[in-house]
This record gives structure tokens, sequence and C-alpha cells, in this order.
């Protein structure tokens, strides 16, 4: 029997009963286009994590206050609650750790913020013009706070292009424009480049002022920070300053058991792996909940193959009477399970794919499509037609010809 004239019968096969054909494809076409839809979501899910982890910085490393849990200290009930970091840290990083590119203190807070009638509940976040560099911002009209503001306690701020649209209107010229922070007058002289909300937060709906300013006016107390964050000179010396960092601040603060640290140095590349992980792990946990229905469709194929088998048994029976082989036989059958698998294969490809488009462009969620993704579930769907078309096939080549010839 030919190449060409198996694939003539299976057409035949295929066809000679649309409507069951069709609905045994559905379970496949159905579970190809969940797994492909579920996994890019996870995927999407993974890339934008990262991707918002990796905005708020480059190389980045923070430092955040921590109760020390010893005599004289008060238990911090959240994180940079206590005041345990110092201006004078962050000048001691710069100047004694090798390898840091720039170092930021910050003190930042939420805040009631009013204009023109208007109003906004935002972060207040004080900072010196390190903070540019060491969290990529960058400014898309005016300018952003520099040394100078800082010495002279100018009340000026930077703001987001959301608290913009918050507190001025959908892209209105706020420069020049006075905003209220705990009833201080503060002048926008600056607008930040949009980089996107995110599951965490959103770096846009944000307000920046003077360090200075923030510590006299907002927080009443100049002799702490709420964070600082250290920017490395490359990927690969963060650990290094990581531990160096520790070290010196544990050296400062006289602590001798590292246990007993008052503060908490976070790893950029450490919460990146982190929570690349956690993603891994729900985009797998996704797919194998979509996967349950490609078992399903394959148990469909099995039950419409048995069912082919009784009711080709005659025919069957003719083949053999005339020469055909149990092989022969075999390949038959399993080709008709292995052309409903790849054909609903194929289906449920394109239709994953463009739900994994239309979950994008609806702005549900950001979704990403892998190649591998999609050979992998193509492929799945052709070893389903293989393992469950199997066994009808081997039942159908072992009928015994005289005994199939007479079945009714």
């Amino acid at each position: 029997m030919t190449i060409r004239d198996t694939l003539h019968e299976t057409f035949s096969a295929l066809t000679a009963n649309k409507v069951r054909t069709s609905l045994t494809m559905l379970g496949i076409i159905i579970g190809i286009s969940s797994v492909i839809t579920m996994v890019s979501i996870g995927q999407g899910a993974q890339g934008a994590i990262q991707s918002s982890i990796q905005s708020i910085g480059s190389n980045l490393i923070i430092i955040y206050p921590g109760a020390q849990r010893g005599p004289g200290y008060q238990v911090s009930t959240g994180r940079g609650s206590s005041h345990t970091l110092t201006p004078g840290d962050a000048s001691a990083m710069e100047q004694n750790v090798a390898n840091i590119a720039a170092v930021s203190p910050e003190s930042s807070g939420r805040y009631q913020v009013t204009a023109k009638g208007t109003n906004t509940n935002t972060s207040v976040t004080g900072v010196t013009s390190a903070y540019t560099a060491v969290h990529n911002v960058q400014v898309s009209d005016g300018a952003f706070i520099t040394d100078s503001d800082n010495t002279n306690l100018r009340k000026i701020a930077v703001i987001g292009p959301t608290t913009r649209d918050d507190l001025f209107g959908a892209g209105s010229d706020a420069i020049g424009q006075v905003i209220r922070i705990k009833g201080l007058q503060f002048t926008v002289v600056g607008i930040t480049v949009s980089k996107g909300s995110s599951g965490f937060n959103n770096q846009d709906d944000a307000i920046y002022i003077p360090l200075s300013a923030a510590q006299l006016f907002l927080v009443g107390d100049s002799s702490y920070v709420s964070t600082i964050s250290v920017s490395a000179v490359s990927a690969d010396v963060m650990t290094q300053v990581q531990n160096d960092i520790t070290t010196m601040l544990l050296d400062r603060h006289h602590i001798s058991d590292p246990t007993q640290a008052d503060f908490n140095v976070l790893n950029q590349a450490s919460i990146v792996s982190a929570a690349s992980s956690v993603t891994s792990t729900f985009t797998l946990l996704l797919g194998a909940v979509a996967g349950i229905s490609l078992v399903v469709g394959g148990i469909g194929i099995m039950n419409m193959m048995l069912t082919t088998v009784t009711e080709r048994t005659r025919e069957i029976g003719l083949r053999k009477a005339i020469g055909a082989k149990r092989r022969d036989i075999n390949i038959q059958f399993l080709t008709e399970a292995v052309a409903l698998t790849v054909i609903g294969g194929a289906i449920g490809v394109a239709l994953g794919w463009g739900a994994a488009y239309a979950v994008t462009k609806l702005g549900l969620l950001q979704t990403s499509i892998s190649m591998s993704s999609v050979l992998l579930a193509f492929g799945v769907s052709a070893a389903i037609g293989i393992v469950f078309g199997y066994y009808p096939a081997r039942r159908a080549s072992r009928l015994n010809p005289i005994e199939a010839l007479r079945y009714e």
C-alpha cells in the first residue's frame, strides 16, 4: 500500500462523517488553543514583571531600614518604618565602597496632594540629583532636582505624567503650576518620561521634591532617610557590592552579629530571579490545567477510532482477504488518528495565537507567544494521535479476516 493510497483512504474515511470528525477534532482544537493562550499569558506576565523590576534602576541595590532585634529597639511594624538609616550612611557608601556608580538617599511617603480644586493621593519622594542615574528616570519637560535645590531648600516638585493628568488634566502644561503637600506650596518644575504602571505600583504616579525639603517640611527630621538606593557599575559586581555595603553598615551601626542587623539589603538580580521563579511556576500551572483538555480530546479520538473499527469490520476483513497485511491495516488507522490531531492542532494553534493577540490588543493582559511553545503544542497534538490511535489501529490489524467478513 503506497503513501498516496494511505492518504487517499484517510481523506475518504474522515470526510465520510464530517460532523463526527469535526466534533472529535474540537477537543484537540480547544486543548491546543487553551495551552497556547495560557502559556502566552504566563510568559507575558513573567516578562512584564521582569521589565517592571528592571525599569526601577540598573544594577540596583536597595537598602531598607529594619528594626534591630535587641534591647532598646522597637520592632518595626512595616518595611522602612524604622529610623536606622542616615544620610551619613549614604555618604559613607559613596566614599568607601568600590564599584558603585551612584548613591541615592531617599525619603518617601504617601500624601494627599491638591491643586486648583483637584486632589490625589500619591507617593512623594525626597531625592537628590543622583536619583535619575540610579533609577533610570528621565524628564520630558522642565528639569529635575539639582544639588543646588537641596542646598537652598527650594520648594519645587517634579511630577509623573499620571499625577499631572490627575491634578491638571490630561496632557496639560503643568510647568510653573503650584501644588500643595501638607498645606505647603511646591512649584512644578519638571515632568518625568512615562514608564508605565506595573503590578507593584505606577511609576508615573509619583512626585519628587528635594530631599532636604522632604526631611524638613514633610517628615520634620533630617537625621534619617527611608531608603538608600545604590547603582553598581555592572551586574557582575552586584553581589560583591552588596556584601561590602552590608559589612560597612554593620561596622557603622556597631553590630557584630549580622542576624541582628537593623537594615535589609536587597539585590535587584535576586528580586528578578525570585519573580521569574514564581511566574515560571505560574505558567507551568496554567499550561498543565489547559493540558487536561488535551487528554480529554485524546480520549475522544480513541473513542471515535474504536467506533470506526467496529463500523468498518467487514471492510478490514475484505482487505485482509485480498492480501492486505497486518502492518497495512495498522498504518491506515494510525494515520487517520494522527491526521485528526494534526489538523485539529493546526487549527488550535491559529485560534490560540489569535486569542493571545486579542487579549493583548484589548489591554486585558500582556501576552508573549514563543515559537517553542507553539512547536511543543503542535508536537504534543501529533503525539496524542499516535498514543490514543495506537490501540484502535492495533485492534483493527488483529481482526481475523474470516470472522470480520461474517460480521454484520
